[in-house]
């Protein structure tokens, strides 16, 4: 992420505006090996093939913030792996952890990882390491720390369904369960902002809490993630939740978070009633069914719907609802960027 764009997200937490509407995509190997003609696992095992095509994305796309920006990761599993989930890896597709908790009587097995040691966590820094001076050299830098949320890493090690029936039946293990893994969280975010000081943005993904009750919310969602995005001063506290964003949506400002992706389901104006006015919200063209699939002018009228629809985008990032999913085309995204610039100008 360039200096000039990380003053344009500030700014618009600030409230302090921009000339132009900010457009941004949170961007991972979903798609980015794809777009740029290589597989999945060539992507994941090569340091340059990382490089090449993430610097290709900032050159092809320069009005556009990739979040968080030279995104070091493996998929969704990378927290997973270093409780000792075993990895199965795809050549073209993301690779998967096998659950590791059988029983509710297993969470008691569990010790909290080594956050320099475990896992693939340390191929994600040690990667950011080895190419920190060339992301300099473009005039990019490493501004978020990043991790799966507490309930998604937990449903990976369990099971999703096996998570959510526990909660109702057995919330005291589930207690000890999310508060272990929160404890290594902490410990996670602490490491990258200690290896790369400029971090000033805490970045956290979590669908699992768009399963959640109002009740469950304000018992497994608040004080955990409240923690987790008060571990270390930043500005910048990011989540991401594409699935169902509105029960969480009135406890955001008071867990910390001041940005929220979620899902295309929910209108902007919906959300913005729930999450009150110093919510920045990104959002929100369906990604999957609009932006992947559909044609050039289908994502133009989306865009143009949407963009009626909103009377407060002063803090808006014009994006999709969610990450950026398999097959989205240079053009769709050019078509999506161009759209918002033409609507502003009228």
């Amino acid at each position: 992420m360039t200096a000039e764009q990380w003053d344009r997200l500030i700014n618009i937490i600030n409230g302090t505006g921009n000339k132009n509407p900010v457009t941004g995509f949170i961007v991972d190997s979903p798609w980015i090996p794809g777009w740029y003609g290589i597989s999945a696992l060539d992507y994941y095992s090569s340091d340059d093939l990382w490089f090449k095509s993430n610097l290709k994305i900032h050159k092809t796309f320069p009005d556009i913030i990739f979040l968080p920006g030279f995104w070091s990761e493996f998929g969704m599993i990378a927290e997973s792996s270093a409780f000792g989930a075993p990895v199965v890896w795809e050549k073209r597709s993301l690779p998967f952890v096998k659950k590791i908790i059988n029983s509710i009587e297993d969470i008691n097995l569990l010790k909290k990882p080594d956050s320099t040691k475990d896992g693939l966590l340390p191929l994600i820094t040690n990667r950011l390491k080895l190419n920190e001076e060339k992301i300099k050299s473009f005039g990019h830098s490493i501004k978020f720390a990043v991790t799966r949320g507490p309930l998604n890493i937990a449903s990976y090690l369990m099971g999703a369904t096996e998570l959510m029936l526990a909660i109702s039946m057995h919330p005291k293990k589930i207690h000890e369960l999310i508060e272990l893994i929160t404890d290594f969280l902490e410990d996670w975010l602490k490491y990258q902002k200690e290896l790369f000081p400029g971090i000033d943005g805490i970045f956290i993904l979590d669908d699992i809490v768009g399963f959640l009750g109002e009740h469950h919310i304000k018992e497994f969602f608040v004080p955990y993630f409240k923690n987790i995005f008060n571990v270390f001063d930043a500005r910048i506290k990011l989540f991401h939740n594409d699935a169902h964003g509105l029960v969480c949506a009135p406890y955001l400002e008071e867990t910390g978070i001041n940005m929220f992706n979620f899902s295309y389901k929910h209108s902007i104006p919906d959300m913005q009633e729930r999450v009150g006015k110093e919510i920045v919200l990104v959002g929100n063209i369906p990604p999957r069914d609009v932006l992947a699939a559909g044609s050039v002018h289908d994502v133009k009228s989306a865009v143009e719907k949407t963009w009626k629809t909103v009377n407060r985008k002063e803090k808006i990032i014009w994006s999709c609802g969610g990450g950026m999913p398999q097959d989205i085309s240079t053009e769709n995204i050019l078509a999506f960027t161009e759209t918002i610039k033409k609507l502003n100008n009228e």
